[in-house]
């Protein structure tokens, strides 16, 4: 176990390297979130929207940055510096994990950039229960992060299947969580997809914490929900670590 947190900690910061010598790299990623933020915000309606609608951005671009990490190991892949990561002393989970876990950093630096946008034009924030929704979107962000490399290694000879799966999944998840539009009026078989859909629960869960609703029912299901995600992608993409050649 010993060995295997210091192997890890050696991929977390080889991973996280790039990130801090370009920090736009993560402004740049925001983009789309604050293309939305700054287009459907003013759609709508109430004095307290923002409320309503940041904390779902700030799961969007968790969506967005984490779905497309796999990218980065396509690239290595590609150019034979995964093939010599694999012949290292260094454990198989490790390679992913450490990878998991540097997704944190990102996730926490947008969140505080939307935030911090926002508050000039009237969002509240709620320190504690914000604090606590960027511990939630840790779990979730590690889950999709593990996930994404998973596709990577699925879709090692043939790149154009990594963001075929990734552009063909990441909307409806996005949609179907309420993200941009609430579900409430919606038809039965939409509510019934967004009930199983984990990221619903997620957003809920941030909905209620970024507002100082700390003991909501929501933020259990979300605490869950995000716990889930986080455990079985890390557990997904050791399994295809291991087996990695």
């Amino acid at each position: 176990m010993t060995s295997l947190v210091s192997d890890t900690r050696v991929v977390f910061s080889r991973e996280l390297r790039p990130v801090l010598r370009d920090p736009f790299s993560v402004i740049f990623s925001m983009i789309q979130p604050l293309f939305f933020l700054a287009l459907f915000a003013p759609l709508l309606p109430g004095d307290n929207s923002l409320q309503w609608f940041v904390p779902g951005i700030i799961v969007m671009s968790c969506l967005f940055g984490s779905s497309m990490t796999g990218s980065n190991l396509l690239y290595e892949m590609q150019t034979g510096s995964h093939e010599r990561m694999l012949v290292t002393p260094l454990r198989r989970p490790a390679l992913l994990i450490g990878r998991a876990l540097k997704e944190i950093v990102p996730m926490f630096v947008q969140a505080g950039v939307i935030v911090a946008a926002c508050i000039p034009f009237g969002f509240e924030l709620h320190l504690g229960g914000a604090l606590l929704g960027l511990l939630v979107m840790a779990a979730f962000c590690i889950g999709l992060g593990s996930l994404s490399y998973t596709l990577a290694l699925a879709s090692k000879s043939k790149e154009w299947l990594f963001w075929t799966v990734q552009q063909t999944l990441i909307f409806p998840l996005l949609l179907l969580a309420g993200v941009l539009l609430p579900l409430d009026n919606g038809p039965g078989w939409l509510k019934a997809l967004s009930k199983i859909n984990p990221m619903t629960y997620v957003v809920d869960a941030e909905r209620a914490l970024f507002n100082g609703d700390v003991w909501a029912r929501s933020t259990v299901e979300g605490l869950i929900a995000a716990v889930t995600v986080g455990a079985v992608g890390l557990a997904v993409g050791v399994r295809a670590m291991k087996r990695s050649d």
